[in-house]
């Protein structure tokens, strides 16, 4: 499996720096994974741009189906009221899936954008998709910043988990805050939410590993890596709890098998980067595109497993896939024998 593409962090340095300085551009387009990001940063631009008790006024907001070149001419031309400046939001429209005369007329607009005047374009529902072939393209890298918010790296991720604690008045540490992450996930917008319960149902300052299973939501490649962790140690009882605990969280067979096929093809590269004398994390990091913290466990439960089970783990996952399509039997035995075998040392 190739490596994830590296997010391009210039905008989103750039848009930064424009918001610290107080020199907002006429055009941005924001887009990316981490809308907890985008949402705080635009609340930043909204503050500076929006002044004046004229909020409602100076700010425009565009829906997609009533988005044309002529609409968004109409809202340029408005100037500001009490204020400096105006603020255009257009959300989920795909401008490069626009005809090619609208394209023109957008990038025509772009160019002419007056001083007083913001626009931005927001991608939540829908991924932004430039085609650097077109004459748009080139008029929103001239005229614009396109910003991305993409997950945040492992160390600052856990330096804002702390933080966000911390706002709470309860303080974690950084091994069990990346514990936090691995459990619950690496975007901030989910992050908050499991935070702020941990904060309420915390009764000490510091919160242990205890609050945290207490009262967070698991995402399913951490619990299936649980399922594993129980398997490399050999209690299937535990494997198996584990097992019916998904089933109680309504999470599906089908999708269960697919994230535990996807972890024995990781623990498999694991144990083949250490028979090869390779036991540091980064390869696997490398290879799978994954973050230091999941790498390291990853390669710490591979220590528990042989190569020929980890090739045996693979085969056994891959028939089962391909005998749950093919030959009509019940996902739940399928995953259930699956775990069985397992259970069996090579």
């Amino acid at each position: 499996m190739p490596p994830k593409a590296k997010a391009d962090t210039a905008g989103y340095q750039q848009f930064k720096k424009d918001l610290s300085e107080g020199n907002v551009g006429r055009l941005y387009i924001l887009h990316g994974e981490e809308t907890y990001l985008r949402d705080f940063y635009l609340g930043r631009l909204k503050k500076l741009l929006l002044t004046g008790g004229m909020e409602q006024f100076n700010h425009q907001q565009l829906k997609a189906s009533e988005m044309s070149p002529r609409r968004l001419e109409e809202a340029v031309d408005c100037l500001p009221m009490m204020a400096e400046r105006t603020l255009i939001t257009v959300t989920d429209y795909d401008l490069f899936k626009a005809g090619e005369k609208e394209r023109e007329e957008y990038a025509r607009l772009f160019a002419q954008l007056p001083d007083y005047c913001c626009v931005v374009f927001l991608y939540d529902l829908i991924p932004y998709k430039a085609d650097a072939r077109t004459k748009l393209a080139a008029a929103v890298k001239q005229n614009g910043l396109v910003v991305e918010f993409a997950r945040q790296g492992q160390n600052d991720l856990a330096d804002w988990v702390r933080r966000r604690f911390r706002a709470l008045g309860k303080d974690i540490d950084t091994r069990l805050a990346l514990d936090l992450i691995f459990l619950c996930g690496d975007l901030m917008t989910t992050l908050i939410g499991e935070i702020e319960k941990i904060g309420a149902y915390a009764k000490g300052q510091r919160i242990t590993r205890e609050d945290i299973e207490a009262v967070a939501t698991p995402q399913l490649d951490a619990v299936v890596f649980r399922m594993t962790d129980a398997i490399g140690e050999g209690s299937f009882d535990r494997a198996a709890k584990v097992l019916g605990e998904l089933y109680q969280m309504q999470e599906k067979p089908g999708r269960i098998l697919y994230v535990l096929s996807r972890q024995m093809r990781q623990l498999y590269s694991a144990r083949l980067l250490m028979e090869q004398g390779r036991g540091g994390s980064q390869g696997l990091m490398e290879l799978w595109g994954i973050k230091s913290y999941p790498a390291e466990k990853l390669m710490g439960s591979a220590r528990r497993f042989s190569l020929k089970w980890c090739r045996r783990a693979v085969a056994l996952c891959a028939q089962t896939e391909l005998d749950s399509k093919s030959t009509g039997q019940d996902d739940r035995d399928l995953l259930t024998t699956l775990l069985l075998k397992l259970a069996v040392p090579a």
